[in-house]
């Protein structure tokens, strides 16, 4: 908890308000929205990261071409896939982020189809008659000659309740002579105590996605709608960030980079994925 606190204060204190800025001279983009306006879609996003599709999204480039992943044109490029209207990143750490990937030694791109990267979907559901929020984590995995997306976790609070786990005094416990009892008070444990999860292991966590699933097959869970989706980027090296779709007028609009943060460790990884996944 220490740790993930310390996290968060690390990614909210990066977070400063970023103005848009122009691109001009022969040759270079103009920021005037029409790129960041055009990215409708996710597979833009990618494209335009790594220079692989014009400024007007008509002509694709591919290994030969002139313009294939050329760093002048990614750094104009990327330079536009932020969020400039709302997204609080540093202007500092925006531009180390677009050195990093565009490094003319180590350049990083980002690959559709590699490991590192997923969907959060905001989901609405009926369960056992009420409507309620969940939200399901998607990954792509390969399947055959193909790809397709499965879904790898599940964030549902009505599940909570019931592995709130007691910790310390408060814990039941099972006595270390049991088995000279033949385990017989595992019935007083796990059918007079309300709290059966307290004699699990240390290590024991919740398989959400499984009790997720299940309550679908039993008919007390179904699908009603999906409210919102963003995706989250671990590809870069050292780096996080999230990308979100934004609607709205002007031109600063479509998949943008929303969030941005340095990843120094696998130790700071894992606690962002944890605040992402909602295991606090």
């Amino acid at each position: 908890m220490k740790k993930l606190s310390l996290l968060a204060i690390i990614i909210i204190s990066s977070i400063q308000f970023v103005s848009g800025q122009g691109l001009g001279g022969p040759g270079q983009i103009k920021d005037d929205g029409r790129f960041a306006a055009s990215t409708k879609q996710l597979n833009q996003f990618f494209r335009r990261f790594n220079a692989e599709e014009s400024e007007d999204g008509m002509t694709r480039y591919h290994n030969g071409d002139e313009l294939y992943h050329n760093r002048d044109l990614r750094i104009k490029y990327v330079n536009l896939l932020f969020d400039n209207e709302t997204a609080n990143i540093t202007k500092s750490l925006k531009q180390e982020f677009i050195d990093y990937v565009t490094a003319e030694n180590y350049p990083q791109y980002l690959n559709f189809h590699r490991e590192d990267w997923f969907a959060e979907v905001s989901s609405v559901f009926t369960f056992k008659g009420k409507r309620t929020n969940v939200t399901l984590f998607m990954e792509i995995q390969q399947e055959g000659l193909g790809f397709e997306w499965v879904i790898k976790k599940v964030a549902f609070d009505g599940f909570k309740p019931y592995f709130d786990k007691k910790e310390g005094k408060e814990k039941p416990f099972l006595h270390p002579l049991s088995h000279e009892l033949g385990f017989m008070n595992l019935r007083k444990a796990l059918q007079e105590n309300d709290t059966p999860e307290s004699y699990t292991s240390d290590d024991y966590k919740p398989d959400y996605l499984t009790l997720f699933l299940y309550e679908i097959k039993s008919g007390n869970m179904k699908f009603e709608t999906v409210n919102g989706v963003k995706f989250h980027f671990f590809q870069i090296g050292n780096w996080y960030f999230e990308v979100s779709q934004f609607n709205r007028p002007g031109f600063n609009t479509g998949w943008l980079i929303s969030n941005l943060a340095k990843v120094v460790n696998e130790e700071e990884k894992e606690a962002i994925l944890n605040y992402i996944y909602d295991q606090k």
